[in-house]
């Protein structure tokens, strides 16, 4: 059991959903991110998803881009965003901790090394959004081997069809993407997402957690309650790139983290 799983039974026992933030590494620097990211499980978060910058993130929108250009530009590395999370795990040893990113950084590395660098640095699950299923002998497969939770994302266009092969090999949760489009560039809608989230339930004992266009506490709450969880990660992204004080991100956190356990 990963720390992903341990995490949901936690919540399923009471009867609560998960609230997920989304944050980049080394977004503005090292030291503040470090900072953030200590302080997110205080503020209520029960997943944390840690972004690597890339130079070509495909998935992302434009606060998320201006995020990893600036923390590549600081000099941030995959190397580096391990390096935060074994900071991290010397003060918390049971907040899951997802790296959300693309396969180049991975395949350069190498795939054996990376996933034995990942698991001592104390990550739970990756999520790597330009590897398809096609693709799980590449890393998906290993990953699992390895013990860390593969996330797959499904999306307004995966139809019945698709949605076993996104499926067969996912573990920790599911990521529903709630909108056609990349991050930050539309609002989620409950009523659009209900179905959707209910559609992908019955094909899977997985939990299945909302992200992209959750913004505000009432967003997440409504989101929450039609999906086991919330994901938020531009709105808090968009904080740090305003040069907003640690304390003052912490708390725009803590109230998007109420407005999900609401549900």
């Amino acid at each position: 059991m990963t720390r992903i799983d341990a995490k949901f039974a936690e919540l399923k026992a009471a009867n609560k959903k998960a609230f997920v933030a989304y944050v980049m590494a080394g977004d503005p620097n090292y030291d503040t991110s470090l900072e953030i990211v200590k302080g997110l499980p205080a503020a209520g978060v029960d997943i944390i998803e840690l972004g690597v910058p890339f130079t070509d993130p495909m998935a992302d929108g434009g606060t998320i881009q201006l995020a990893g250009q600036r923390s590549l530009e600081i000099g941030m590395t995959l190397q580096k965003t391990l390096d935060l999370a074994t900071e991290f795990r010397k003060t918390d040893d049971t907040t899951p901790i997802v790296l959300m990113g693309y396969y180049n950084p991975i395949y350069s590395r190498g795939v054996d090394k990376f996933l034995v660098d990942a698991k001592a640095a104390g990550i739970d699950g990756l999520i790597v959004v330009d590897l398809p299923p096609e693709e799980d002998e590449e890393l998906c497969i290993p990953a699992q081997a390895a013990g860390l939770n593969f996330i797959r994302l499904a999306t307004p266009t995966t139809d019945d069809k698709r949605l076993p092969k996104v499926l067969q090999n996912t573990s920790g949760f599911v990521y529903y993407v709630s909108i056609n489009g990349i991050t930050g560039s539309a609002e989620a809608q409950a009523t659009n997402v209900g179905p959707e989230v209910a559609r992908i339930k019955a094909s899977t004992d997985l939990p299945i957690i909302v992200g992209f266009g959750i913004n505000t506490p009432e967003k997440a709450e409504n989101i929450a309650s039609v999906a086991d969880g919330a994901v938020v990660g531009s709105a808090i992204v968009s904080q740090i790139g305003a040069g907003k004080p640690v304390s003052e991100v912490l708390d725009f956190v803590k109230s998007l983290a109420d407005g999900a356990h609401r549900a």
